[in-house]
């Protein structure tokens, strides 16, 4: 699908990077990677391990550098001779980053201290930062957690914090670094219900990277990588809906899809593809047993 982009908050064009093993020998892990991601957008890449999807989050938030192609990430053109360190520091305001695992994102010992270190370092008035800490409690709904310690809470809640301590530094887009791995299902809920409201509610651009296929079918758009390269573009329906695709570099989908696949494939019955919502499924079966 050639995505039609009107207001791109990253652009990227033939992006190349290697890493050097003890040899120095570059090994490449992003070939050529064109793509655009649309401003207030809610994306999700997925790949399997070793596909790049990690490597490009550390690209665009300028942890690593590319080695060549072009790329435009909140309007600053990353690739300049003359990036200055102004430049990356306002990059890294725009584009904030939520790691795998919360306690290397957790600083302070009180929850608020800890959501207020960000903005601190950014030299914001103490009066603003009371406010954007305040504000960014709620949006994470931990309010009442504002003086607990970060130690006494659990996985979910500590991810939510490290969120919110990147939301009260406003920035225009978030990446997800696989920031739900760790948790339980309870704490993979929370999160992912605080990252749905963060882009539907504030309009804030989300780049999710996962592995968790029930995850993704929340997004606009789902991008597949395989060996640095993007091998499906488009719609979450219509992604899924390419089980065998998928499944040939090691990916599956969502339980619903599956299921479905099965009943067109296997038993011959007219069902849509693109159904990935379990209350979907049950209409669609339901329709079908009273059409038989």
């Amino acid at each position: 699908m050639n995505q039609n982009v009107t207001n791109p908050i990253i652009e990227a064009k033939d992006l190349c990077f290697s890493y050097k093993n003890e040899d120095g020998i570059p090994l490449p892990v992003i070939r050529n990677l064109t793509f655009s991601v649309e401003r207030g957008s809610f994306v999700c890449i997925l790949g399997h391990n070793g596909s790049g999807k990690s490597t490009l989050a550390k690209l665009l938030n300028l942890v690593l550098t590319p080695d060549s192609g072009s790329l435009s990430v909140g309007g600053i053109d990353v690739m300049r001779d003359d990036l200055s360190d102004d430049d990356i520091y306002n990059l890294r305001r725009r584009i904030g980053m939520v790691f795998q695992n919360p306690d290397n994102q957790l600083v302070a010992t009180i929850v608020e201290e800890d959501i207020a270190f960000g903005p601190e370092n950014l030299g914001i008035a103490p009066d603003e930062i009371r406010t954007r800490v305040d504000e960014a409690l709620r949006a994470v709904n931990m309010t009442e957690f504002a003086h607990h310690s970060p130690s006494q809470l659990s996985g979910g809640q500590k991810q939510r914090i490290a969120i919110a301590g990147i939301i009260a530094m406003l920035p225009d887009c978030i990446i997800f670094d696989e920031s739900t791995a760790m948790l339980d299902p309870i704490g993979r809920a929370e999160v992912m219900d605080t990252i749905e409201s963060l882009n539907r509610e504030r309009g804030i651009t989300v780049l999710h990277i996962t592995h968790y296929m029930d995850e993704a079918v929340r997004a606009d758009r789902v991008i597949v990588m395989n060996h640095g390269e993007i091998f499906l573009d488009d719609t979450p329906g219509a992604v899924f809906a390419q089980v065998e695709a998928l499944q040939s570099v090691g990916l599956d989908v969502p339980q619903v899809t599956a299921l479905v696949h099965k009943l067109r494939r296997e038993a011959g019955f007219e069902i849509s593809e693109d159904i990935l919502h379990s209350a979907d499924a049950v209409k669609a079966l339901k329709e079908l047993y009273e059409s038989i």
